[in-house]
């Protein structure tokens, strides 16, 4: 079967979709090293862009370079993940039980979670990737991106109140 592989613009691809790769890079290492990670992520793109299959959205092929861009320079330049971008609106997104949560207060509930539970969280809530995208960019089945989320929440529950009686 002949299958026509997807041609890449780059210049075209970066003028598109920068300003996400951006954001998604600074929420995870800060604005310093998310500006080196969002280029580097770039860089990437075009060395590997004969890997890029179609087999999802540009940019969620592009996220998944950026994840990655962002452990390598975040490893290398030891940074430690950030929680929440201090501008974010958090009464906008997120309410547990109808109550707005202290951003504070969910700060420090998002760093008691583990790495892959915090990642999940802030692709599904702050970057409002679906299951099957936060799947792709991962590189893990989508069951457990749905796994990971439940018991990151339940964790979260826990964490900002810890009368509520949470059951898995």
């Amino acid at each position: 079967m002949f299958w026509n592989k997807p041609t890449l613009d780059m210049e075209e691809i970066a003028s598109l979709h920068y300003e996400t790769v951006y954001r998604f890079c600074v929420q995870r290492v800060g604005e310093d090293v998310g500006a080196d990670a969002a280029q580097e992520t770039f860089l990437t793109a075009q060395k590997v862009a004969h890997k890029f299959r179609g087999d999802s959205a540009i940019r969620t092929w592009l996220l998944g370079v950026a994840n990655n861009e962002c452990r390598r320079l975040a490893r290398i330049r030891n940074v430690q993940p950030l929680m929440l971008d201090p501008e974010y609106d958090v009464a906008s997104n997120i309410a547990v039980e109808s109550e707005v949560v202290n951003r504070e207060a969910l700060r420090h509930a998002l760093a008691k979670l583990s790495d892959e539970h915090r990642e999940v969280v802030l692709m599904h809530e702050i970057d409002d990737l679906t299951y099957t995208e936060i799947a792709q960019v991962l590189g893990i089945p989508e069951g457990t991106v749905k796994s990971r989320l439940h018991h990151a929440f339940l964790s979260l529950k826990r964490n900002l109140d810890p009368n509520v009686q949470v059951t898995v």
